[in-house]
């Protein structure tokens, strides 16, 4: 099973106005490189009419594949401060593309660094970044009388309740890191001795929100 990673926490637009120059940022999670070239070629048709259309992007775990371009600015101006932006952040899978319509007025070789890097860091503090863990899913079913116990101590622990079922007995679904599984097993069983029913499902990823001025 693949290790923890950062990526966007949802697809946008954001758009930010530099002396006069437009430069609007969207940005997706992509998968794949021909997810992303779709998504480049998507932006790039929609605003056909801009100045430039530049893109960066970076996929796998290990950011094995890493493409930018500065579609006709001066080179390295903007593709590369944009894909800057997405390692530094540890971003992984995100393809952005910074459309730009020209105001008139030239903002010259660190400008455009600053704007192309600044539009891309603007959408994933906007749109947020979430980590991506593999956990294990539970499903612990309990009488009713039992619930308020069971919950307040999940409340206490690093898990996430998924769904609470109500039908004759509860049944609320979990995810817990997969190291944890076992332990927390053993302390609920040992909670509500033995008056609980454990299923353990499917290791998933699932995402939770990240501040990286907390990490």
């Amino acid at each position: 099973m693949d290790k923890p990673y950062l990526t966007l926490k949802q697809d946008g637009v954001i758009e930010i106005v530099i002396k006069k120059s437009q430069f609007i940022c969207n940005i997706k999670r992509t998968e794949t490189e021909e997810e992303a070239r779709a998504f480049i070629d998507e932006i790039k048709t929609k605003h056909r009419k801009a100045t430039h259309n530049c893109f960066a992007y970076t996929l796998g775990l290990n950011d094995e594949i890493q493409r930018e371009s500065d579609n006709g600015e001066p080179s390295g101006t903007a593709g590369v401060p944009m894909l800057d932006v997405l390692k530094k952040n540890q971003v992984h899978n995100v393809c952005a593309v910074v459309t730009r319509y020209f105001g008139g007025i030239k903002l010259g070789t660190g400008g455009l660094i600053r704007a192309y890097g600044g539009a891309v860091a603007q959408a994933l503090k906007e749109l947020g970044i979430v980590k991506r863990v593999v956990q294990t899913e539970l499903s612990l079913k309990v009488s009713y009388p039992l619930l308020g116990k069971l919950q307040n101590y999940l409340e206490s622990q690093p898990v996430f309740t998924l769904a609470t079922n109500y039908t004759e007995e509860v049944e609320v679904v979990i995810a817990v890191d997969m190291d944890l599984a076992n332990e927390l097993m053993t302390k609920i069983t040992d909670l509500l001795n033995g008056r609980v029913t454990i299923t353990v499902g499917e290791n998933r990823y699932h995402e939770i929100d990240f501040d990286p001025h907390q990490a």
